[in-house]
């Protein structure tokens, strides 16, 4: 069996995903996730979305004007995997460079994320999505796309507003996604589950906000447009909050009091007086 040998493309191709998978700095989560808590709460079938800090993020986070640049399904015990640290393997995604990959929970605890839970599905239908995304696992990412990695190297291209979702599209027709709504989007599109309402254009019916807005929701009926926040949007999907699933009592919070007045004045350091020679 011969073996093929890297071209300078796939080094090139993998040197630049590398960069868009890197991490920025300052990030600072302000709900970080307790993989637990996420655990008692996911149900197989959920959309996890992930607000990401790697270079690729601020792209995506820009172009869809979201919060979110990343999305994982929830397959729950599908797979008798686990990582190296023993965490058992629970998500399904798709990255720029690795293409289709298994993850445990732990991997989001310092990112803030959302549950999105598709509404009324048949055990069938749950099923059927859950398979269909374990099945993907393995698919790799075309490196050679290099115009396509090209883009993401601008936190904001600049690009006018009813280009931005199909700036997001990777235009190699290669099924494997940079973005794993896409992937996501073809799962539920295989059962017949709606994610943004269709449009019907009939007499008597109300006008949307405007033509282009119409225009955008009926072109992206493709899966390869939707984006992370396409489920965030969607009336078919319930937002699902863990601190709120389990019982919530405001009552029971502990909330900072300042010290009083004259408490913090006593506490305050004293003003160096000068003195005079």
């Amino acid at each position: 069996m011969t073996e093929q040998r890297d071209t300078i493309l796939d080094r090139l191709g993998r040197w630049l995903a590398g960069r868009l998978e890197a991490e920025s700095s300052g990030y600072q989560p302000y709900t970080p996730s307790d993989p637990a808590t996420l655990y008692r709460a996911l149900e197989p079938g959920d959309v996890l979305l992930v607000e990401g800090n790697r270079q690729i993020s601020a792209a995506i986070k820009y172009l869809t004007q979201s919060t979110w640049s990343h999305s994982a399904l929830y397959v729950g015990d599908a797979l008798d995997e686990e990582d190296e640290n023993g965490h058992r393997k629970r998500l399904v995604e798709v990255n720029l460079g690795t293409g289709c990959t298994a993850e445990p929970l732990e991997k989001y605890t310092t990112y803030n994320t959302r549950i999105c839970r598709p509404v009324g599905l048949t055990p069938s239908d749950r099923q059927a999505v859950v398979d269909f995304m374990v099945g993907k696992i393995g698919l790799k990412y075309d490196n050679k796309n290099i115009v396509d990695m090209l883009r993401y190297f601008l936190p904001t291209p600049p690009v006018p507003v009813r280009w931005r979702r199909r700036l997001i599209q990777f235009g190699s027709g290669d099924p494997t996604r940079a973005i794993c709504s896409t992937l996501i989007a073809e799962a539920f599109q295989q059962i017949r589950y709606p994610i943004l309402p269709e449009i019907t254009r009939a007499p008597g019916r109300a006008r949307a906000v405007s033509d282009y807005s119409r225009r955008e929701i009926l072109h992206i009926r493709h899966h390869s447009l939707y984006t992370p926040r396409d489920f965030d949007a969607s009336p078919y999907f319930e937002i699902v909050k863990p601190t709120l699933r389990f019982g919530f009592d405001y009552k029971r919070l502990t909330w900072h009091r300042p010290a009083p007045e004259h408490e913090a004045e006593a506490a305050a350091p004293a003003e160096p007086v000068a003195m005079k020679g």
